[in-house]
C-alpha cells in the first residue's frame, strides 16, 4: 500500500484547512471568519465536511482512508450511528464505508450546546474491489461528523484531480441545506442537484446557522464562485433572531456584501420551504423529547405578526419584494420559492419526521426540483 500525504490539493468543497495533532481538518468558514462566530453550534456545524470530499485519480482496487471523526449525540438518547463516507469512481456511486471509535460530543443542553467530550480512537475507512482502470475518485465524508483527516493508503498510485471544467456551485443555507436527517453525504438535497447540474458544490449550510451573518456574507463575497444560491429564512423563525424592521436591510446588507466579489455571478434567493410549524406561528423553536423521541414546536404567538414577529409567510413575502426590488437593476438575481423544492404535495407524501426536517427520500425530491429550477433550460443556472 502507498500512502499519500492528504493535502490541500487532494481536497474540495473546503474553504479552509487546520492542521491538528492528528492531521488536517476540514472547515468551511475561514478563519477570520471563525474567530466572529458567536455560539457553539455554528462553531461545529461549520466543521462538520458537509459536501467536502477527497478527490484524486488512480487506478488502485484498494483504497484505505484514516480519520479521527467526532460525532454528537443528545444526553439520554442513544449515540448516533457511524457516519457515511461515499466512494465514486467517475461520477457514480460505487461504495460505502463507516469508520469506527472516533470522539463523542455529547450535548447536555440543547439550549446553550454545552456538551462533554469523551475522546477516542483514529479508525479507517476501507474500500476494496473498486475496478482496476485509471478513473477519478471522490471520497466523500460524513456530513455530519466533524472529520480529522489522517493518512490515506491505496495500492496503486495517486495523482490530483484535474479541473474538469464544472461551474462551482456555492450553496449557503441552514440545518435543511446542512443535510439533515439525510441518509448520507451525496444523499444531501444540494450534494443531488450538484451531481444532476454538473457542478462542484461548496455547501455552506449551517445547521442553526444561516443568520444573515457578516462574516457568511464575506465569506461568499471572497470565495471562489460561478454560482451563488442563498437559502433564507428558516433559522431567522426558529431562532427568533429579528423583526421585520431588522429583517429587510440586512438582506439587502447580506447580498450588498456578496455582490462586492460577485457583481455578475448568478445569485439565486430562495426562501422557506413549507414548515407547518413557523408558517404562520413565530419562533423560537424548542425542542419536544415527550414522545420519547426528538421533535419541535414552535413557541411564539400568531398575533404578534402584527408587531413584526417573523414567520415563514411573512419571510417569504419579504424576499419576494426585496429581490422583485433589486433585480430591475441587478439582472443576475433572481427569486426561487422554496415550496418549489418542498410544499404541500411534498409534505403530504414525505411528511417531516421531526417537524422540521426533511428525511432521505425528501432531501433527493429537493435535489431534483433545485436541479430544473435552477439548472435546467432558462433557468437561472443554465448554461446558454
Amino acid at each position: 500500500m502507498i500512502t499519500t500525504p492528504v493535502t490541500a490539493q487532494l481536497l474540495r468543497g473546503h474553504l479552509d484547512l487546520e492542521v491538528t495533532a492528528h492531521g488536517l481538518l476540514p472547515h468551511r468558514l475561514p478563519a477570520a471568519a471563525r474567530r466572529q462566530v458567536p455560539d457553539r453550534q455554528l462553531a461545529v456545524a461549520e466543521a462538520q465536511p458537509s459536501g467536502v470530499r477527497v478527490v484524486f485519480r488512480t487506478a488502485a482496487t484498494r483504497i484505505e482512508l484514516d480519520a479521527l471523526p467526532t460525532r454528537r449525540a443528545y444526553r439520554g438518547f442513544p449515540p448516533p450511528a457511524d457516519g457515511v463516507y461515499d466512494l465514486l469512481v467517475d461520477g457514480r456511486l460505487t461504495a460505502q464505508a463507516t469508520v469506527p471509535g472516533g470522539n463523542l460530543r455529547t450535548v447536555t443542553d440543547l439550549v446553550t450546546q454545552e456538551a462533554e467530550l469523551t475522546e477516542g480512537p483514529i479508525g479507517t475507512a476501507r474500500f476494496d474491489g473498486l475496478p482496476g482502470r485509471a478513473k477519478d475518485v471522490e471520497i466523500w465524508l460524513p456530513h455530519t461528523e466533524v472529520t480529522e483527516l489522517v493518512a490515506l493508503r491505496t495500492d496503486a498510485p495517486v495523482e490530483p484531480l484535474p479541473e474538469r471544467g464544472r461551474p462551482v456551485w456555492l450553496h449557503h443555507g441552514s440545518s435543511i441545506s446542512h443535510g439533515s436527517n439525510a441518509a448520507h453525504p451525496t444523499g444531501t438535497w444540494p450534494a443531488v442537484a450538484a451531481a444532476r447540474g454538473g457542478a462542484e458544490l461548496v455547501n455552506l449550510g449551517f445547521g442553526g446557522g444561516a443568520l444573515l451573518d457578516p462574516f457568511t456574507a464575506r465569506t461568499i463575497r471572497d470565495a471562489r464562485a460561478d454560482l451563488i444560491s442563498v437559502k433564507i429564512g428558516i433559522n431567522l423563525v426558529n431562532s427568533d433572531a429579528m423583526r421585520l424592521r431588522a429583517f429587510g436591510p440586512a438582506v439587502h446588507g447580506f447580498l450588498d456584501t456578496v455582490r462586492e466579489g460577485h457583481p455578475h455571478t448568478p445569485l439565486l434567493v430562495v426562501s422557506p420551504v413549507l414548515c407547518p410549524l413557523h408558517e404562520d406561528t413565530p419562533g423560537p423553536l424548542m425542542p419536544d423529547f415527550s414522545g420519547g423521541s426528538l421533535r419541535f414546536r414552535a413557541t411564539g404567538d400568531p398575533a404578534e405578526r402584527a408587531a413584526g414577529r417573523l414567520t415563514l409567510t411573512v419571510i417569504r413575502d419579504e424576499l419576494a419584494r426585496i429581490v422583485g426590488l433589486r433585480a430591475m437593476a441587478d439582472p443576475y438575481l433572481h427569486y426561487l420559492d422554496g415550496r418549489e423544492l418542498y410544499g404541500e404535495r411534498e409534505y403530504a407524501e414525505l411528511p417531516l419526521p421531526d417537524g422540521l426536517h426533511p428525511d432521505a427520500a425528501a432531501h433527493r425530491r429537493m435535489g431534483e426540483h433545485f436541479a430544473r429550477l435552477a439548472f435546467g433550460p432558462n433557468a437561472p443556472f443554465g448554461r446558454s
